[in-house]
């Protein structure tokens, strides 16, 4: 990595402990301490829109979004001023935090900003008996719990391809869960805005008040939590979607996908030179493969969340 534009080193460049697509590294300068992402170059899921990502990121700062500033965006390297703050637990956040990431979104909403790209998701993967047969054939760990769980995973993928999208569709993060969000001073911050696009409304507010509103699983979930992020949102001046499955259509995809690239990641055998290390591929399948199920599962309940 060429960082010299950004100062002089006051100590070794440092690996920062996470990232499930991307490596990140913090750099301390006499210009100040920057966050350094390191993108995956060798098996993205999708397109990375560099200029018009880093042009949201932008406008958003300039209109007071809690988030680290933007400094810097390529096609390998991303750099934001580094932001103290303390980690947000995967457990359900205080009905304040949550009602001001509802503010956050609905101010988001509003910014115009260019965006050429149309939105565009990556095919539903429906391979699940050939991954599970190879899974088997190479002793993965997880094997067994995998290929007894392929007919839940093609109707996971039928959902996806037949559930209706109401509208309307906006220019947002895409990607508010807890691992990608700080607390400072008990106030959010929002991190990591690389997967931002259009998504439609009702499955950003969905995905973002379900994360917020549980732990690990989903035997916890705290409904004051869920509605505080929709009532911040409301209350911002946003205007609720309809409700019904499309609220959390784009989380069990999105699940859906990721477990399949991690999948693919674990039967390669190999390191990969970018991205997450095997560990923390072989850990996001185990989980996907109990996870998945159980969310599938619970979507009938997960109505009574809704407006």
């Amino acid at each position: 990595m060429d960082l010299s534009r950004l100062g002089t080193p006051t100590r070794p460049l440092t690996r920062v402990s996470g990232g499930f697509a991307n490596r990140t590294y913090r750099l301390d300068t006499d210009q100040g301490s920057f966050a350094v992402k390191e993108l995956n170059l060798v098996d993205r899921r999708a397109t990375y829109h560099v200029e018009e990502v880093f042009r949201f990121e932008r406008a958003a700062f300039a209109a007071g979004i809690p988030m680290p500033e933007p400094i810097s965006a390529d096609r390998e390297l991303l750099v934001h001023r580094w932001v103290e703050g303390e980690r947000v637990p995967e457990s359900p956040v205080s009905r304040a935090y949550a009602r001001e990431i509802g503010e956050i979104l609905a101010r988001l909403h509003t910014l115009d900003v260019e965006w050429t790209h149309a939105p565009v998701d990556e095919p539903t993967p429906r391979d699940w008996p050939a991954l599970a047969a190879r899974a088997v054939a190479t002793g993965q760990p997880w094997a067994d719990e995998f290929a007894a769980q392929v007919p839940t995973f093609l109707a996971i993928a039928d959902l996806v391809d037949t559930c209706d999208r109401p509208g309307p569709v906006v220019l947002t993060h895409r990607d508010v869960q807890p691992w990608n969000l700080l607390a400072r001073d008990g106030r959010p911050v929002l991190l990591d805005w690389e997967l931002s696009g259009l998504l439609d409304l009702s499955a950003e507010l969905g995905s973002t008040a379900l994360s917020l509103a549980k732990g690990p699983g989903f035997d916890d979930i705290e409904p004051a939590v869920f509605r505080a992020v929709l009532d911040g949102y409301a209350g911002a001046g946003g205007v609720l979607p309809p409700s019904g499955p499309s609220w959390f259509v784009h989380l069990i995809g999105g699940w859906l996908g990721h477990t399949r690239w991690n999948v693919v990641r674990c039967l390669a055998g190999a390191e990969a030179a970018t991205g997450p290390e095997s560990a923390v591929s072989h850990a996001a399948v185990r989980d996907a493969v109990r996870g998945l199920p159980d969310l599938f599962g619970r979507l009938p309940q997960l109505d009574a969340l809704l407006p």
